[in-house]
Formats: C-alpha cells, structure tokens, sequence
C-alpha cells in the first residue's frame, strides 16, 4: 500500500490515524497541515487571504515523496519524517523523530519520540508536540513580544499566551533563510532549544504551519505579508506625539492640557482619555457628570490640531444598562460551572464574546453612537487579555481553566469588532491601539503597545528587544508608555533621567506615546463611576523638571521634522508588511556582524538608533554596518562602516547615525 498520494497541487501522506498535507501557499512557501481527526479541519487562522497561486512539482517514489514549489522542497519518507529544503539543496528544517521503523536510518533509536505527536485529551482534543532538529548555531527572531531582553530568541523558552504585557505572535524568521508560522491559535509554548525545538498546542485538532524560503529577512517578511495581511496606511495625525497619563478625570483637565500644549507651541497629534471616563464597564459612553458636553470637547481639540482617542473595555458589568439585553442575546462568555465573571475591578464583571459577529455589531453600534458618530476616530482596545477566556470549539462555550483551543485569537477578534465597524462608515486608516495581539492582527489596524511595564531601565532594555521582535512577527505598528507604566516620580532625579532616555527612544518607534502611571497618586474624586478610580500625579513634558522640558522639546521637533519620512515607512509597512523599526540585519544582511548586535536598530532604512539603555551612561560603543558611510546625527562626523566606534551621549543627545551613501 502506497503512503503518499498527489491530489491537484498537493502531495498527501496517510499513515494509520494521521493525514498530512503538504502544499504551496504562495511562493516559495509552503502550509503543512496534519491531523488524526476523521477529516482534516477546515480553518484557514491566519492564512485567510488568498496566496499566490503557484505549481508545485510532486515526485512519488517508492520510500519516499517530494514537492517542490520555487525555492524550498520538502522530502517525506514513507515512514512520515519530513525536512525542508532550499534552493542550494540545504536543509532548512528536519523533523525530529527517533524510533526503529526504519533500522538504516540516522534517527534510529529505542527511544521511541514522534517528531508529530498527537496526545489524546479527554473529550475529543488533542495535545500536540511538534519538534524539529535545532541547528545550534541558528539565530531565530521574531515570535511576538516578551519581557525578556534577549532579542535572539534561539533557547528562549516562550509560552504561546497573551498576557498584560505578553504577546504571542508565532512567526519567525530564521538565519538560515527561512520563515515559520505557528498557525494555531491554541494556548500552548515554543522552545527552541539547543538540540529540539519543539512547538506545543495544549488543545487542539490539526497541526497547522507555514514556512517560506528566501534570500534575505526582507524577502521573507514580506512573503510572510503576502499570506497574512498588512497594516493598513496610517492616518497623517498618527505620525507625531501622543499624549496620555493615568488618567484625566475631567472633561475640563484633559482640555487645559491640551490647551497647555498649545500655548508652549510643542508639537501634539493625539490626546487619550483612559479608563472609567463612563459610569459602568459595558456602558461605552462618557459619564455626563465628568463629560458633560463631549461634542464640545472634540470640536475644541480638533480647531487645536489634536485628535481625541478613547479607551475601550471589553468588560460588562452587571449593572451595567446593557448586561441584561446582551446576556439574553448570548453576547457574553460563559463559564463551564460556577459563576459567571472574569474580573472584579469596580464591579462584577465578564467580557463580551469578540468571537461571536453578532456581539461584535452590538458593541460596535454602541461605540458608534457615543463616539464615532461624534468625530472620535482613534480606539483604545484596552483589558483584552484573553487567559480569562476559553473557547470550546465542540460544545460553543467559554471555560475558565488552562486548556484552549482558540485562545490567542481574542484580541484580533476584538480588533476586529472596531475595523469592521469603521470600515462600514467608509474610513480607510484605521487605528485600534491594543495590549495583545496575534499573527494576523496587523489586519485589523493592530497598533500593540508594551503593556503595564516597570519604570526602570531593565524594562527598557526588555521593551528593545519586543518592540523589534513584534516587527519582525508581521505587527510593525508598535509602541511603548514612555516611561514605563508603573511607578515613576516626576520629581525624582533618576526618574527624570530615565523619563529622557526612554523619550528619547521613544521618538525613533513606530508611535511615539506618552503614559504611565506617576507618584505620588491622587485620591479618588468621590464614590461613583470614574470618579472612585485613583488617577497618576501629571505626566506631561513640563512635569519632569526644567531639564527634562528642554530636552523633551528637542525630539519632539525632532519627531515633527521626521513626519515625511515616518509617512513613507508607514506606506511600506502598510504595502511591504516592512517593520519601521528592524535589527540591523534586516537591511545588512550580508554583514554577519549585524546579525549579533541585539541593542541598536533600524528606524527605517535611513537611521541607525542606538539607545542608552543605563543609567548614568554617557558614552557607549556603536557597530556601523559595512557596505555604508554613517554620518553622527549631532556632530555631522562621518565614519567608515564595518567598524565599532565610541560616541559621547550627553543626557541630551541619542547616539543617532544616518546613511549618507
């Protein structure tokens, strides 16, 4: 009996229980799909939009099958162990199996690991192991943002979860010249070990993956653009300086900030209104005792120059004026036994179901109402980290416990009740700033930020590496509270200088975003609603010292003067899937030295940033990649590259180098 079987343009291998497909999914590239189900499961997860088409050429022989589509081939034995090829006849990726099916085979062993391992659970799931032969000298990059600052991820051992300041984009790219996508949405962990890598969905029905051969990173991600989706153009009034605190309490606070702003003549694009600006979580409107005339306040911003974003929860309470129509209509999650709720901050709470279109509409139409409708364009998608929420794909229910089979999907579906709403009414460039998200997510005008991070210079050194590692994942719209969120007196001298470094830093990332949560607190207002929520001591560019204020108005000119070229990185990411922010080997990769540095960057093809990352640093080593002469931002000295120099960075100058060949 033959294992393997051609069905149009793809190759099939049938081995007792288990189905595997192999075919071409764009060019270059091909998705690999396995299961033990009776038949193979139908969703597309990532790879919704159409590939390329392209011809594969099948070979089936006696002990063994191949495909071949453009650059990368993949060989299958008749006892089911895959590898991957590129062009040059390289191995890319090998399955790693070790049994004695085949007793001239290098992997034989009495060890018995299956390189696709299907674990049975209890109720129809599967836990699935897939491992593969590590390469020790591989580099793999991407995956998502982690509070880690390893920006080479090979022994990283990574949990495939979103959490507030964790999120899990499963795509990679490899030195060896090859992307991979993880396509499964399942809570699960990656670890790419010295010897195995493995990849694990703790519940599931199918492996799903996709892999792409290429010559350069750029290659890869832009094929890896191609089947996921891109960004799409972000609006002109993105492009400059946000600002936010923990969080104005009054319509009239907000305004005088806003005003302030105006009078010292500093550059603003966007003012936030955070959290509790209604009266109940699941309401969406502002509360009119602390908003009293919202139309007011968005027309007065928007003579200012200044666009208004709000935060939006997924959260409804109980008392809320909307939680009994959306239970009867079954638009929130559910729980498996027990009481129904998932938070308890300011009221008992539980999320709307994003995965349910019809309780999308109805939270969309809400918004729309209240703020679209009033002119207010840009959304915070904030409290959407979905480990309180598991989908069961069977019985159509949500479970609070640690198994899920859809579980990293939550915030693109959330995303998506917002980009869908606001496609309806015509507008193009949307923005939906958001703490976790998935492959896929840069769809729906995913703008993720860092989350709730530590104010101290560790956290930015984590934030480094993430941000870069999300571009490279496919979400290059990407940002940070300046700062950090947690702690932070503006009054404190080594704060101050934090404040400065991680400004500026923050002026060379896709969003350049003022937040977080400052010392000493100030006491709630009263009792009711927003009004019972602690808010931050200030956070704008005047609060932090005369210093501060001096520098901090330097690079935020500096960002102003930068709009152009931030508007033609944006025009790439929106048509390329190009990260404005990239490691240098990105676009020097050809230069092996560029592919070990981990605390510089790319800000588009034109700058190379090198943060100070300590405190009390005033000079710090920089790596010019060859291939180019780099001229310093601040002297105008223009330097050989290939080569490691020393600059001085006094508290007011980022090592900051431009290509000037």
């Amino acid at each position: 009996m033959n294992v393997f079987r051609q069905e149009e343009n793809c190759l099939k291998f049938h081995y007792d229980a288990e189905e595997l497909w192999i075919q071409p999914w764009g060019a270059n590239s091909f998705r690999v799909r396995a299961s033990k189900m009776a038949q193979m499961p139908g969703e597309d997860w990532v790879l919704e939009t159409e590939p390329e088409k392209t011809v594969s050429e099948i070979k089936i022989e006696k002990d063994y099958a191949t495909i071949k589509n453009g650059k990368i081939e993949a060989r299958i034995s008749h006892y089911g162990k895959l590898t991957f090829y590129n062009q040059k006849g390289e191995v890319l990726l090998d399955e790693y199996l070790r049994n004695r099916l085949d007793v001239f085979a290098d992997y034989c062993s009495a060890l018995e690991v299956e390189a696709r391992e299907f674990k049975p659970i209890p109720g129809g799931d599967y836990h699935l192991s897939m491992r593969f032969v590590s390469n020790p000298e591989e580099k793999i990059y991407g995956m998502g943002q982690y509070q880690q600052p390893y920006l080479n991820l090979k022994g990283a051992d990574l949990e495939l979860a979103q959490r507030n300041s964790q999120a899990s984009v499963p795509f990679a790219i490899s030195s060896l010249g090859y992307g991979f996508l993880w396509n499964n949405p399942a809570v699960g962990r990656t670890i790419f070990g010295k010897n195995i890598t493995t990849w694990e969905a703790y519940s599931t029905k199918a492996l799903d993956y996709w892999i792409t051969a290429e010559d350069t990173p750029a290659k890869i991600e832009e094929a890896y653009a191609k089947v996921a989706g891109t960004v799409p153009m972000m609006p002109d009034y993105a492009m400059g300086f946000w600002q936010c605190k923990l969080r104005y309490q009054t319509q009239e606070e907000l305004l005088e900030v806003a005003r302030e702003y105006k009078r010292r003549e500093l550059p603003i694009s966007v003012i936030v209104i955070d959290y509790f600006h209604w009266p109940l979580q699941g309401d969406w409107r502002f509360d009119p005792k602390y908003w009293p005339d919202p139309d007011a306040m968005i027309k007065e911003l928007k003579d200012m120059g200044i666009e208004l974003m709000v935060s939006i929860w997924p959260t409804v309470d109980y008392r809320s004026e909307n939680f009994n129509e959306m239970k009867k209509k079954g638009y929130l999650i559910r729980t498996d036994r027990g009481f129904r709720m998932v938070m308890d901050f300011q009221g008992n709470t539980v999320h709307f179901d994003a995965t349910n279109p019809e309780a999308r509409k109805y939270v969309w139409q809400k918004a729309k109402k209240n703020y679209y409708d009033k002119g207010i364009k840009v959304f915070w998608l904030d409290e959407a980290e979905p480990e309180y929420s598991i989908y069961d794909f069977d019985n159509y229910r949500y479970h609070m416990g640690p198994n899920v089979q859809i579980g990293n999907i939550y915030p693109a579906m959330y995303a998506k009740t917002f980009f869908d709403g606001m496609k309806e009414q015509g507008q193009e460039n949307i923005i939906n700033l958001l703490r976790c998200a998935w492959a896929g997510s840069q769809k729906y005008g995913a703008l993720v930020w860092s989350g709730d991070i530590h104010s101290s210079f560790g956290s930015l050194r984590n934030q480094l590496a993430a941000g870069l590692n999300m571009g490279i994942a496919g979400i290059p719209w990407w940002t940070t509270d300046i700062g950090g969120f947690h702690g932070g007196d503006p009054k404190d001298p080594a704060f101050q200088e934090l404040l400065i470094r991680w400004f500026e830093y923050g002026t060379f990332c896709p969003v350049m975003r003022l937040h977080g949560y400052r010392e000493p607190l100030k006491e709630p207002m009263g009792t009711e609603g927003g009004a019972a929520c602690v808010s931050g001591a200030d956070n704008e560019v005047w609060s932090f010292g005369d210093e501060a204020y001096e520098i901090c108005k330097t690079y935020l000119q500096l960002r102003e003067n930068m709009k152009p070229y931030i508007t033609q990185l944006m025009e790439e990411a929106h048509e390329k899937g190009t990260p404005v922010m990239r490691p240098l080997f990105y676009d020097f990769s050809e230069d092996a030295k560029a592919w070990e540095i981990e605390d510089e960057y790319m800000f588009g093809p034109d700058y190379l940033v090198a943060p100070i990352l300590y405190a009390d640093m005033r000079k710090r080593e920089v790596y010019l990649p060859s291939g180019s002469k780099w001229k310093n931002y601040w002297t105008e000295e223009i330097f050989d590259g290939g080569r490691v120099i020393e600059v001085d960075a006094p508290l007011a100058q980022l090592p900051v180098f431009t290509r000037c060949d």
